[in-house]
């Protein structure tokens, strides 16, 4: 039986007072035992977040992104060593919007997971279709490609510090949401094709997410489906009350 895993994506939002506050509100709660809650904030505040998290052994820090180099020239980048040494547990690769508005591509984002794990931390993956690709029902053949081409390379014993999220592009920030059937058959889809690249134990271990516009009033329908996790959170991770009810959900 896996167990549940909700992370929360900050994006650009919140002022550092509000993430301490916010983080600090977590911290304090007693989770389910078989549930892993992890926060990802924006750099600059995940020394301090860090240092919060530490006092409940189910809480983590991750990071939303970071460069493919251990270090060097490149201006206004983040290595994976360095998030390291301030506590960082996990990082967020592939993102949508990383996708979108930074034009990351899957060979950039096998750099990136390469960079994440020699530094012996863990890798949150997002893949997913845009609505075009979903409306001409290209969408299992899109997140394949994604997941080929960027963790085909690795081997079976990567997978235990690998998490993958999938997010239709479609209802990110829109306020739609994929059906809970729809979202249960992308995640089986994935559960098999790790299966099928990496062995059944390897699949029937992994956690995978949904990211799509998951709140308090949809989360539990969601979490339900067989092969549905927990969720990598957008919009409902900013409130501690909002958050707070999904993963209990």
């Amino acid at each position: 039986m896996r167990s549940r895993f909700v992370a929360g994506n900050w994006k650009m939002n919140l002022s550092k007072p509000e993430g301490v506050a916010l983080t600090s509100a977590i911290a304090e709660q007693k989770f389910n035992q078989q549930t892993e809650v992890v926060v990802c904030a924006p750099h600059i505040y995940l020394d301090e977040l860090s240092n919060i998290a530490a006092s409940n052994a189910q809480l983590h820090v991750g990071a939303q992104n970071c460069h493919f180099a251990d270090k060097g020239a490149y201006t206004g980048e983040i290595s994976a060593g360095q998030l390291k040494s301030v506590g960082v547990e996990y990082v967020i690769l592939g993102h949508s919007e990383r996708r979108t508005y930074f034009g990351e591509t899957n060979g950039m984002l096998k750099d990136k997971v390469d960079a994440v794990f020699a530094e012996g931390l863990k890798v949150i993956f997002c893949c997913g279709e845009v609505l075009e690709e979903r409306e001409s029902g290209k969408q299992a053949e899109v997140v394949k490609v994604q997941l080929q081409e960027a963790l085909g390379h690795l081997d079976a014993s990567s997978f235990k510090d690998l998490v993958i999220a999938y997010e239709p592009v479609w209802a990110i920030g829109t306020g739609k949401t994929a059906t809970s059937d729809q979202a249960q058959a992308m995640h089986k889809m994935i559960r098999e094709w790790v299966a099928e690249q990496f062995g059944q134990a390897t699949a029937d271990a992994i956690h995978i997410l949904y990211g799509g516009s998951c709140k308090p009033s949809n989360a539990a329908e969601l979490f339900a489906q067989e092969d549905v996790d927990g969720g990598l959170i957008g919009g409902a991770s900013l409130k501690a009350e909002d958050f707070l009810q999904i993963i209990n959900a």
